[in-house]
């Protein structure tokens, strides 16, 4: 029997090749990139040997928009898009902003944290110049200075913000101080001194108020450690 000509009646002539039928031919080819890099943002979760990674991205990305942004005007979506992943990749990591940014800021925090260790140095009688020197060591660094600046920027601008902050602040380095220090209202102690040393850190480096944004550091320590000495020692 002879073939049946491809004609408008026949419907098979119509038909695209078979290789055309393969879901995997029509992926579009720009959700890679040259040098295995992705063209656009990922879905869905990533392989585990990428969820270091992943996570590392989301982290750094949210630092950047807080800092950029504020608490306020940073989105979960926006943190997505700075880090070339999905949003739901973000809530599968973090949760919500709140928790982003508490796992944000405990990263950019932790140089700060160090500071109990400085508290169990030496003698309680130089406390005071140990945990002022610390922290303004923080500060004057560049590199531990800018995460911090923006914390302290959403803290004071946003309830929800200043609650994360004041939570990691209490049970990660206040109470850590307090339970080094052998007297009675050890956390009031600890706390007051904090608040000598945060409020001389926002004067000098958020507020810039001269002549102390200028001051000479030394000079700094001198007049507030014996402060701090009073307040986590004295009778």
């Amino acid at each position: 029997m002879s073939e049946i000509p491809a004609t408008s009646d026949n419907p098979a002539a119509h038909e695209p090749p078979a290789a055309d039928e393969s879901p995997a031919a029509k992926e579009p080819s720009a959700r890679v990139g040259s040098g295995g890099e992705p063209g656009a943002r990922r879905r869905g979760r990533p392989p585990r040997a990428e969820s270091g990674d992943t996570r590392d991205r989301i982290l750094s990305a949210a630092r950047a928009e807080f800092s950029e942004r504020g608490y306020e005007k940073t989105s979960v979506r926006g943190i997505a898009k700075a880090a070339g992943v999905d949003s739901a990749l973000v809530h599968h990591y973090f949760g919500t902003k709140e928790q982003v940014f508490e796992a944000a800021i405990a990263v950019a925090f932790a140089p700060a944290l160090n500071a109990p260790d400085a508290v169990a140095a030496g003698p309680l009688d130089g406390v005071g110049e140990r945990l002022t020197r610390f922290i303004f060591g923080v500060w004057e660094n560049p590199t531990t200075r800018t995460p911090l600046l923006a914390i302290v920027r959403s803290a004071v601008n946003n309830e929800t913000a200043a609650a994360v902050f004041r939570r990691l602040v209490a049970s990660q380095l206040l109470r850590r101080i307090a339970s080094q220090l052998d007297r009675p209202d050890a956390e009031l102690r600890a706390e007051l001194a904090a608040a000598q040393l945060v409020g001389a850190a926002m004067m000098r480096y958020v507020v810039k108020l001269e002549p102390l944004a200028s001051a000479d550091l030394e000079q700094i320590i001198a007049r507030v450690a014996p402060v701090v000495q009073h307040h986590l020692t004295s009778a």
